[in-house]
């Protein structure tokens, strides 16, 4: 697989899926939708994985000493962009572990700022979001607002 579509393909996976489409009067956050949702997120936590192996099994692979040192150069900078990006996934892995232990206390989907409903489609854009969109605008304004 091509570098630029292995990049997208393990941080946008969990996209590929069918969209929740709620009943009319259906209860916000039913065990269906829990259901739903634990497995986008298993989907997605089971492709960054994956990814995670793939590149162990590169850089094994393709790790040699080149006499050239611009070519050793080039190397070790591909290699260290691939690890940041892991070491980002990783960060991503830990936040879905977390999101999959909000469903199973049946804390997830709700905002943790001010409680309400985070939303279906807002779920499915962000699976691991903890706030509501209202309360994520007013974070990101305070937070351009602090750096200046």
């Amino acid at each position: 697989m091509p570098k630029a579509a292995q990049k997208s393909s393990s941080t946008n996976e969990f996209k590929n899926f069918e969209p929740y489409k709620p009943k009319r009067g259906e209860e916000y956050m039913n065990e269906q939708q829990r259901e739903h949702f634990r497995q986008i997120l298993q989907r997605w936590k089971a492709d960054l994985m994956q990814e995670v192996d793939r590149t162990v099994t590169h850089m094994k692979d393709d790790a040699a000493n080149f006499p050239d040192p611009a070519d050793r150069a080039t190397q070790e900078e591909e290699f260290s962009l691939e690890l940041r990006t892991r070491d980002r996934e990783r960060k991503l892995i830990k936040k879905i572990d977390q999101t999959i232990e909000r469903l199973n206390q049946d804390d997830y989907g709700f905002c943790d700022a001010c409680g309400v409903e985070i939303g279906i489609k807002r779920l499915e854009a962000r699976p691991t979001a903890t706030l509501c969109i209202d309360c994520k605008t007013l974070a990101e304004i305070k937070e351009r607002q602090e750096l200046g």
